[in-house]
């Protein structure tokens, strides 16, 4: 059979008293430790995924900025090249220009030229038609008349044309 005496008592009256003190003076503190533990670990990990979340922010937002650059490089690089072409195209149109000032201005002066050898060219042929005629008359001729009569003959000749070459 199972004694009990008082020492039984007093030894659960002690283990008693020693897990009110435990409770008191560890289990206590060390819960309020392993919840202030707890805690400081939430936030940590509330305050990095709100890290992270404003990470992604500022990512898109200097996406979003670099994007804009991007298009605002692509723009003006179109603006250059497009003023580039203009520049080509009105250097290119100002020098067809002056070519062909340059043509109107050599053909005008090949048209003179060519009168005023065909001017010579008549003046020498009514010379030398002078000159002939009198060599075959064997007389001297009026020469103001006579040169106004080759004259109007040239001029008629001129006018007809001999194929397409003028007399």
């Amino acid at each position: 059979m199972i004694d009990l005496n008082m020492t039984f008592f007093a030894q659960i009256l002690n283990f008693l008293i020693l897990v009110a003190l435990l409770r008191a003076l560890c289990y206590k503190p060390v819960a309020r430790m392993i919840k202030a533990r707890e805690d400081k670990i939430a936030e940590s990990l509330a305050k990095a995924d709100a890290d992270v979340a404003e990470a992604e922010k500022l990512k898109a937002q200097y996406q979003a900025k670099l994007a804009e650059a991007r298009e605002q490089a692509e723009a003006i690089t179109a603006k250059a090249e497009k003023i580039a072409a203009q520049n080509r195209e009105d250097k290119l149109q100002e020098t067809k220009r002056e070519v062909e000032k340059m043509r109107e201005a050599a053909r005008l002066e090949i048209q003179h030229d060519q009168e005023r050898a065909q001017e010579e060219l008549r003046a020498q042929v009514v010379t030398m038609s002078l000159l002939a005629a009198e060599k075959l008359v064997g007389k001297k001729m009026d020469a103001a008349t006579d040169e106004a009569e080759v004259r109007d003959f040239i001029d008629k000749l001129d006018k007809d044309k001999i194929g397409d070459l003028p007399c």
